[in-house]
């Protein structure tokens, strides 16, 4: 097994706490925001806390149907929120699974930075390319981009 680490951050104007309500504690935003992306995320097991199973099903543009997350840790003082994809069609015999820690830390001007370290650990030999990696990103900077712009367009929402 094979394991790589990936750091990213964006900055947004939102404060940290209104960006982890609304991205984090809310499974029914981004299925709003960015339907095309994800259809559903329902709790099939536990209350949403750290152990809880989410299904997320992804929208009808997509090439996979669907991924189970497991809640690992939840932080809402510190905003921090951590989650190991358990499971995922998009899998195959490459990934065994995929933890994520999501830090969102207040900056100068009122708004956040939102940290992300995705920890890939791959079946027997298998290989992920910077390529795979950077096309992940891109659709989870997608989503969080979705957010941001609802929760721009909806300035008392989350408060």
């Amino acid at each position: 097994m094979g394991i790589i680490t990936h750091e990213s951050e964006v900055t947004t104007s939102i404060p940290p706490t209104k960006l982890f309500n609304a991205f984090i504690l809310d499974d029914n935003l981004i299925p709003k925001a960015l339907p095309q992306a994800i259809k559903s995320v329902e709790i099939i097991e536990g209350d949403g806390g750290v152990g809880s199973i989410k299904l997320i099903t992804f929208g009808e543009g997509s090439q996979y149907k669907s991924a189970k997350h497991r809640v690992d840790k939840l932080d809402k003082v510190n905003f921090v929120y951590g989650y190991t994809v358990i499971e995922g069609d998009a899998f195959k015999d490459v990934i065994e699974k995929v933890c994520y820690v999501v830090k969102i830390e207040g900056c100068g001007d009122g708004g956040s930075v939102c940290k992300t370290s995705s920890t890939y650990h791959t079946k027997g030999d298998a290989v992920i390319t910077e390529e795979q990696i950077k096309a992940g990103k891109e659709k989870a900077l997608q989503m969080f981009k979705a957010v941001e712009a609802h929760l721009l367009a909806h300035p008392d929402a989350y408060n």
